[in-house]
């Protein structure tokens, strides 16, 4: 698959390039930007591509082959000019949208890209990204020739041309989102919990002040983690959680805690998915790949406080040794908890890693982040994660963060004397799927997941990434900027305003 490297002058972009593709909003072509920008004989070639383009709601692309002496193809990703004020002002939906029908992925291709404002880059480039997955599988043919790997160099300019500089947090960013999508893209028969961890050891060695511990199998039991061994006690590979954990020698301030959810394959247990609901089960470790990869951007790009990431990783089988409806676990907040859908598992796991995290590693802020309800597609779609949290200084950062991202989330309703209820046990702490499925599912979860650390009660974010985090066949990284993003903005302010 093809690299991305940034780069601070357009004509040291374009030399030797195969495809060039121009991206900005629709008023900004028809006013020449792309003249402007690359500077050039040829790049007048687009201007009646452009002139004919509609762009939509979520843009259109056009494109002509290049004169002589220009690059083979020149193509225009036609942007909206109007963003509802849900929207990220990125355009990054849009970028996505579009950018890959240009097919510069698979060639020597320069991206120049228009943004309305410098502080956009990152949101840009996080959408750039995802349209360059890393993940393939696919058999190559052998010429006996050594193909070269395509490359494609960015380079985000203003409406005037000036570029923006991709600074250390926005190519670490570009990293992240690739290296989860990575992850959620392979195969369970290959990114086993095992292989899971292997690859969180991999990502931060070297990484100063960065310490992996990881507690597996029984040793959970031992630890009074019964949520994460019950769910994946039965299969072929051990469940276990890993955390890893930046401590700076001079870190000052508060701790905080980043858990995902990390269910490599998801069969719903002996509540077996049917229906067809089971294939693609392979990304409900979203959550987990998602903050690991946080974590590690955060750490490159130079983060100096304590934070710390918790993989809650299981495989939900089936086998001999299943946890079962009518099963009462412990878990380490010492509630327990009366099973009656083993297809409810994500939130078993995270409250295991919410309570050690709170407990344990004393964290002033926990985010947790899952693919943990079909629900909350139906509540914010495809494109838009839900946000849960005890603070409203915290919701209001994560819908900034998501903003500024182009991960884009919305905030759902956390209240706890609504929603208790639902998990009533007549010999349990709390039953671990909701009564009635019409009183807000998504809420619901996340209560309880802060069930387990209500009285503790650190600053907590919960967000449910199962709409955007796995869309149309392949991971998306979705929820690695926000979070990060959301860290590196995080003061007092949105810890404190309850």
């Amino acid at each position: 698959m093809s690299d991305i490297r940034f780069a601070t002058k357009v004509s040291t972009a374009l030399k030797g390039a195969d495809v060039v593709v121009v991206v900005a909003p629709k008023f900004a072509l028809d006013e020449g930007y792309h003249r402007i920008a690359l500077d050039t004989d040829w790049a007048s070639a687009l201007d009646r591509a452009v002139e004919d383009t509609k762009p939509g709601d979520l843009g259109s692309t056009c494109g002509t082959y290049g004169p002589e002496g220009a690059p083979r193809r020149i193509a225009a990703c036609v942007l909206p000019d109007k963003l509802s004020r849900y929207n990220s002002p990125t355009r990054s939906e849009a970028i996505l949208a579009t950018l890959p029908g240009t097919g510069f992925a698979s060639k020597k291709a320069t991206v120049v890209v228009r943004l309305d404002s410098a502080d956009h880059a990152l949101g840009a480039a996080v959408a750039i990204a995802r349209c360059m997955p890393l993940f393939d599988a696919r058999s190559k043919k052998d010429d006996g020739k050594k193909a070269a790997k395509p490359v494609t160099t960015v380079v985000m300019t203003l409406g005037d041309g000036t570029v923006v500089k991709a600074d250390k947090v926005v190519q670490e960013t570009v990293d992240a989102i690739r290296f989860a999508s990575r992850l959620v893209d392979t195969p369970t028969q290959e990114m086993t919990t095992a292989e899971m961890e292997k690859e969180a050891r991999a990502a931060v060695k070297g990484l100063a002040n960065v310490r992996v511990t990881s507690i597996v199998g029984d040793a959970l039991l031992k630890k009074g983690m019964g949520g994460i061994h019950a769910v994946g006690r039965t299969a072929m590979v051990a469940p276990r959680l890993v955390i890893l954990d930046h401590k700076p020698a001079r870190a000052k301030g508060r701790t905080i805690a980043l858990v995902g959810k990390g269910i490599v394959y998801d069969t719903g247990g002996l509540s077996l998915k049917v229906g067809g609901s089971m294939p693609n089960m392979k990304c409900d470790m979203g959550g987990s790949a998602a903050v690991l990869a946080a974590f590690v951007s955060l750490v490159k790009s130079g983060y100096k406080g304590r934070i710390c990431a918790l993989l809650c990783l299981a495989e939900n089988a089936i086998g001999p040794n299943s946890y079962r409806p009518d099963d009462i676990i412990t878990f380490h907040s010492g509630k327990t908890v009366e099973i009656n859908n083993t297809d409810a598992e994500g939130r078993l796991v995270l409250a295991d890693g919410v309570s050690w995290a709170a407990r344990v590693l004393g964290a002033d802020v926990v985010v947790d982040a899952a693919t943990l309800t079909g629900a909350a597609l139906i509540a914010t779609g495809h494109a838009v994660s839900v946000t849960i949290s005890n603070r409203a200084g915290l919701e209001r950062l994560a819908v900034e963060c998501g903003r500024a991202t182009g991960d884009l989330t919305h905030p759902l309703v956390f209240a706890p004397e609504l929603y208790k209820k639902e998990f009533k046990s007549k010999v349990a702490d709390m039953r671990n799927s909701v009564a009635d499925r019409m009183n807000a599912q998504t809420s619901a979860a996340g209560q309880f997941i802060y069930n387990h650390i209500e009285d503790v009660n650190p600053a907590w974010l919960h967000l449910d990434i199962a709409g955007p985090a796995f869309r149309d066949g392949r991971g998306t990284g979705h929820g690695a900027a926000l979070i990060a993003e959301l860290v590196r903005r995080l003061d007092d302010e949105h810890v404190q305003d309850r």
